[in-house]
């Protein structure tokens, strides 16, 4: 037994050296950011290969998985090849990865999320939906009523918008667009004997599966398709048939300092968006040697740019079958709730959101409590009120036909002074927002397109509203996008107030935003890329004590600076609990270097998505919120902002936030100092959107108890 005993201490004693010597190694103190944000995405595709949550919800994580990968090679590994050409050999990082060295590792890692996808779908997610009526079937499964349907759909909704494209001498290759799923087809021409390869794209605008009459039954919109090649190629044999998919790099590279007009800029830039690079090549698994060297060569790809893949490619289109209404195989629905200080704010009434928010400030915490009753709110009675002389709104990602974008052009109808700052650079909703922008400007809005060299990330509005002799202005600071669809499904906070002080920040910011000010000393405000860098670390300092007490919240912690001098604070003693969603390029529990340092990360139904920045204990707390990670993008190329959260009862509830964060052990994953993430282990089963639906109900409930006692 003692010798068992020694054993174990030798074994403690030798992983606690190996820590040693990582955090003693300069170019190890950071985990790397693309491998990291693998892990989350590897941490999404566990809630699809968790058979506890209900099916189309598996389903759902599925396709959000797929996406994300999609979007991850578009621009990061994209962004990795670039350096390669450029003939960069090192990282300005610190990981102590060269650009060839991420790319070898993205590509270990990738194999293997890759086949825990297509177990998940092949073996557990379809065979499981299959049981419940929802069967995803091949050609070969179909008799012969189901086929003679088939080829009427080919005939009627598929066929007239199918083009095949040949390659041979007068036939050049043709451009693959990205993110479109193609099928690669060899025929053979009986009469003069050539082998011909033709191209032919899956029209992007059909539904990924085709459904059958039961409505419960999808074949593959490629499969149909290759059924009627003898259509496509009258005359010819064909020899193989398989489907394949191009990602190409899909970031902007804006010469902005060159730009006349930024819109024009970012619309020719999205044009040549279409023509980047190829990164990836995906190929059915059944495809041959012959057609992917020849994909591989026409595309200037490698043979490590290549992903076989079992089962349908784009498992993105599985949005269309968690869109099937079978309420059985999903969450229970969760309508969000008034905030009950809001719950008054009725012009029928007497009372409107103005004059809430003059008797204290409002926390609204998204989706538990409604967007609509809220942020929307106030946008739509601004626009309505006749007191109201000016509204301020910054616009980074929202839905075009959104209650908040009629507002702003309902207002400037009648009116009222309205400026929305479009931010044309959000990735991938660039053509979005130009199109809405342009809308707005139609109507009357003074509509500006951001700072040259930075993107306005910031979620801020002001309202300027004339009461008697006074003139008040009424904010809103959030973390969260101006969007109605996404307030459903993001977890985001906001804070409503008339604070003068705060009014003044925000008025700045506007005219930062807007004309030529330099104004960089806030009251209130934590600006970047002016002041909020220096903000963050001065008060990460004033806790680098033996009683100092961080707590953070965010999407993503990759900031060398930011996590050397929260390095700093641990090893004084402070006590510092980080809630990271995606990536985190800090070590944690290293002995010497990070003991006093905890990491967990929240994956589940919402999106995590709020920033929460609290420092001290007790009296001493000082607490913010606001649109910013702590990225190096963050805090030096975007223009972002922090509000102070100051009451008691407000710091109260965000800190009651972040502790079911730091209880919850059903959908909290915990970083460990060799970088490896862990799901916590259920014990007491706090779900933290469970218990903040259940706190929301149970506000909810006691207003209307008080109200009725009244």
């Amino acid at each position: 037994m003692s010798m068992h005993l020694d054993e174990d201490a030798v074994e403690a004693e030798d992983a606690e050296s190996r820590l040693r010597a990582i955090s003693a190694r300069e170019d190890r103190r950071y985990l790397n950011r693309e491998l990291s944000w693998l892990d989350f995405n590897a941490r999404v595709l566990a809630l699809a290969e968790d058979d506890s949550l209900p099916l189309l919800e598996r389903a759902k994580f599925l396709a959000i998985f797929a996406e994300n990968l999609d979007e991850f090679f578009q621009v990061r590994v994209a962004g990795l090849k670039d350096q390669m050409a450029a003939g960069l050999g090192g990282t300005p990082r610190g990981d102590g990865d060269s650009p060839a060295d991420q790319l070898q590792a993205i590509r270990a890692q990738t194999e293997k999320l890759v086949d825990r996808q297509e177990q998940a779908f092949l073996k557990s997610i379809a065979p499981a939906l299959s049981e419940c009526g929802i069967v995803f079937s091949e050609w070969d499964e179909l008799d012969d009523d189901d086929r003679s349907y088939l080829v009427d759909v080919f005939q009627k909704n598929i066929y007239p918008v199918l083009t095949p494209l040949a390659v041979d001498p007068g036939h050049p290759f043709p451009y693959i667009s990205n993110l479109s799923l193609n099928l690669a087809v060899i025929v053979h021409d009986p009469t003069s004997g050539e082998r011909r390869f033709a191209r032919l794209k899956v029209p992007p605008l059909l539904p990924r599966f085709v459904v059958m009459p039961d409505g419960e039954r999808f074949v593959p919109l490629e499969q149909v398709i290759a059924e009627h090649l003898h259509l496509l190629f009258p005359g010819m044999d064909v020899e193989s048939v398989s489907a394949f998919r191009v990602t190409r790099n899909a970031d902007l590279s804006l010469e902005e300092d060159e730009a006349d007009d930024l819109l024009v800029a970012v619309e020719m830039e999205l044009r040549r968006r279409r023509f980047g690079r190829a990164v990836r090549l995906e190929v059915d698994v059944a495809t041959t040697q012959e057609v992917t060297e020849l994909l591989l060569r026409e595309l200037d790809l490698g043979p490590d740019d290549l992903y076989r893949v079992e089962g349908p490619l784009e498992l993105g289109g599985l949005w269309a079958v968690y869109d099937l209404p079978r309420p059985e195989l999903k969450d229970d629905p969760w309508v969000p709730v008034t905030q009950p200080r809001l719950s008054a704010a009725d012009e029928d009434g007497g009372h409107t959101i103005f004059s809430v928010i003059r008797d204290g400030e409002v926390l609204v915490h998204h989706p538990y409590d409604s967007f609509a009753t809220s942020v929307e709110l106030l946008i739509e009675q601004a626009a309505r009120d006749p007191q109201v002389l000016a509204i301020k709104q910054t616009l980074y990602r929202t839905s075009g036909d959104s209650p908040i974008v009629r507002a702003l052009i309902h207002a400037a109808e009648q009116g009222k002074q309205v400026v929305a700052l479009v931010e044309l650079k959000a990735r991938f909703d660039e053509q979005a927002n130009i199109a809405w922008a342009k809308a707005l400007e139609q109507a009357g809005v003074h509509v500006v397109y951001g700072l040259v060299g930075l993107k306005t990330h910031c979620k801020t509005a002001l309202v300027v509203r004339e009461e008697g002799s006074v003139v008040r202005r009424y904010c809103h600071v959030g973390t969260g996008n101006y969007n109605s669809k996404t307030a459903r499904l993001y977890e985001d906070v906001g804070l409503l107030s008339c604070d003068p002080a705060l009014g003044e920040d925000l008025t700045e910011l506007f005219n930062y935003l807007t004309g030529y000010s330099r104004k960089v000393d806030y009251r209130k405000l934590l600006v970047a890329p002016l002041t909020l860098r220096k903000e963050i670390l001065r008060r990460i300092q004033e806790q680098t004590t033996a009683d100092g007490r961080i707590v953070m919240k965010m999407n993503n912690l990759v900031d060398q600076e930011v996590i050397d001098a929260l390095y700093a604070a641990s090893q004084a003693g402070a006590e510092i609990d980080l809630i990271v969603r995606g990536m985190c390029c800090l070590r944690p529990g290293v002995p010497g270097m990070s003991d006093n340092i905890t990491v967990r990360s929240i994956v589940g139904r919402y999106l995590e998505h709020s920033r929460i920045y609290g420092f001290g204990k007790r009296r001493r707390r000082k607490y913010y919120i606001g649109s910013a990670d702590l990225m190096p993008r963050n805090l030096d190329r975007r223009v972002e902002a922090l509000a102070p959260v100051t009451d008691d009862e407000l710091i109260d509830r965000l800190q009651g936030i972040l502790d079911i964060n730091r209880e919850d052990d059903t959908l909290a994953w915990e970083l460990g100092p060799d970088g490896v993430w862990t799901k916590v282990p259920t014990t007491e089963s706090v779900n933290t959107h469970r218990r903040l639906q259940e706190l929301a109900l149970e506000r909810t409930r006691r207003r209307r108890e008080t109200s009725l006692d009244a």
